[in-house]
């Protein structure tokens, strides 16, 4: 069956949407300083990894754009990075489909894709951080307890669990809403 033009343009939309409004929403929420983490904030974004790099691209700007209600700036710009994960995260899908399928193989990529999410969040931190003292503040403990293991190892944990949280949705009704990836895997 070929899909309509129309249909990631949908996805999109209403991932974006529910990006919008997880942050809003959401009762679970724990703010420390830079590092905040909104159970289930990143799940359209890596629900929208099992469609295509494009959407998930389109839905890691517009649930970025969506922090600007509810986020401090930093927060918002850690947001940005997303694109960086999500691009990559649904080119590996794109390329293979059939890791879903193989539980070890999924695992490493959640892994690498938790370290990439922190690791661009950890540099937008240091930046702000740089600029906020002298070059200096980054070898004192409080650039390491903050940078390090909040947004670093803190984001890293926030990252698994999402995409957890996303893969086991993502296999509810992958083949029903025909994600590209699930239809390749299936092949």
């Amino acid at each position: 069956m070929r899909r309509s033009s129309a249909q990631p343009m949908v996805y999109a939309s209403f991932l974006i949407a529910l990006g919008i409004l997880i942050p809003i929403m959401m009762p679970v929420r724990i703010v420390i300083g830079p590092a905040s983490y909104t159970l289930g904030s990143h799940i359209p974004v890596m629900l929208a990894m099992f469609i295509s790099p494009k959407v998930a691209v389109m839905v890691a700007l517009g649930t970025a754009f969506g922090f600007f209600l509810t986020a401090p700036f930093i927060i918002v710009m850690r947001a940005f990075t997303h694109v960086v994960f999500a691009y990559f995260g649904a080119l590996y899908l794109e390329m293979s489909p059939q890791s879903i399928q193989s539980n070890k193989r999924i695992w490493v990529f959640n892994v690498v894709l938790g370290v990439l999410h922190a690791a661009c969040e950890v540099l937008v931190v240091t930046i702000f951080f740089m600029m906020d003292n002298s070059g200096e503040a980054v070898y004192t403990p409080a650039f390491f307890q903050t940078v390090i293991v909040l947004v670093g190892f803190g984001g890293f944990i926030h990252s698994l669990i999402d995409f957890s949280l996303s893969l086991i949705i993502a296999r509810k009704i992958g083949n029903r809403f025909k994600f590209p990836t699930f239809l390749e895997a299936t092949k």
